[in-house]
């Protein structure tokens, strides 16, 4: 059995080799994802392009401007005469926002201690949207503050109060490449295996090789697993590759044990696994398997948590949720990532990985007969 199984392998890591697409899915891709995951999907909100439009032209109104430069939400890239030449500027996107202060800024917190001043944010995109909104108040506030400090002389320190001191653990700087590139874990490992598996068995049946096989001497368990062998040896190598590049290029923590990450994504292999050779069952030829291989993956990538809480979908989405297995891989490797725990603190996700794999397994066998290829 040994043999036969091995003299699989060697066919399929062969087939690799010879075609160059396959090698570049398996090998090029992660590294792009990550790259691109690690530059251009983040949810930090910084250094947003805004312009000026300042009628009072006084120390206080560079005060304030000085205030929202410091904060490194805003950059001022344009001083402007008017509104109108400000919202030119946000109409064709070259500024996200911007602040207007009036004329009689200084004059009115000079006399009263109160002035009012706009700030216009491009609610086009509303992740960037909200995120200026936000900051852009509490820059006013905490200019507020101190001006208030200023002309009644109030020490802080010594006024009554609650003092909040908010304290952010495992991510302390919330950079997004240390949720992202855990997540591309999960996703290259359900990608690579699902579609490769499918694409393996589904292409001897598309070139008419398979028939050459079922008069051979071997069973469909030393078939399947040699032509899957190849493939996790594959998805192993990918995920070593994306933590080498995220914790040395990216700085991405591993707190957690790195031998329980390789356990516990052997395990969701089972279950990616089994979903190939479901799809397999399914497609009649190399395209159709790719088509449900991306049938089954765009869905599960937005309901997995990937980019997006599944707490903030609605309640029908969060149901449907609880039957994506990357979801509950997701789960696990950042909690060992990140979190650095363990098996007592993700015994849930990892029960849910292990019955998702016995029960597509147990459906994949079942599909998968030899003759049946």
């Amino acid at each position: 059995m040994v043999r036969r199984t091995f003299a699989i392998v060697v066919k399929e890591f062969r087939h690799i080799q010879r075609d160059p697409r396959s090698l570049a899915v398996m090998f090029l891709i992660p590294v792009v994802q990550l790259i691109l995951l690690g530059y251009a999907a983040t949810t930090d909100v910084q250094y947003l392009a805004i312009g000026v439009v300042d009628y009072d032209r006084s120390p206080r109104s560079r005060e304030l401007l000085n205030a929202y430069r410091a904060s490194n939400y805003f950059t001022p890239v344009a001083f402007l005469p008017d509104v109108k030449a400000l919202r030119f500027e946000v109409d064709r996107g070259r500024l996200r926002g911007g602040l207007v202060i009036p004329a009689d800024y200084s004059e009115s917190l000079e006399r009263t201690g109160q002035a009012q001043v706009a700030f216009i944010v491009d609610g086009s995109d509303p992740t960037i949207a909200q995120t200026a909104f936000s900051a852009a108040q509490a820059v006013g506030q905490a200019l507020s503050v101190r001006i208030v400090e200023e002309r009644l002389h109030i020490n802080p320190a010594d006024q009554p109060g609650v003092d909040v001191r908010v304290r952010v653990w495992y991510n302390p700087e919330m950079r997004s490449q240390n949720f992202m590139i855990p997540g591309l874990i999960g996703m290259v490992l359900t990608f690579i295996t699902m579609m490769m598996t499918a694409l393996a068995i589904v292409r001897e049946r598309e070139w008419g090789t398979i028939e050459q096989l079922v008069v051979t001497p071997l069973r469909p368990i030393e078939l399947v697993v040699g032509k899957v062998i190849p493939y996790v040896a594959v998805a192993f190598w990918d995920l070593l590759e994306i933590l080498v590049v995220g914790v040395w290029w990216f700085h991405v923590p591993v707190r957690g044990s790195v031998l329980f990450l390789l356990q516990a994504s052997a395990l969701y292999l089972l279950t990616s696994l089994a979903m190939g050779l479901l799809i397999s069952t399914v497609a009649a030829t190399q395209q159709e398997a790719m088509f449900l291989t991306y049938f089954i993956m765009l869905p599960s990538i937005f309901l997995s948590g990937f980019f997006f809480p599944v707490d903030a979908m609605p309640k029908p989405l969060q149901f449907i949720s609880a039957f994506v297995p990357l979801k509950y891989v997701l789960i696990i490797v950042r909690g060992i990532i990140l979190k650095g725990v363990g098996l007592t603190e993700l015994k849930e996700p990892v029960a849910a990985v292990t019955v998702f794999s016995v029960a597509l397994l147990l459906l994949a066998a079942s599909r998968f007969r030899k003759r049946g290829l």
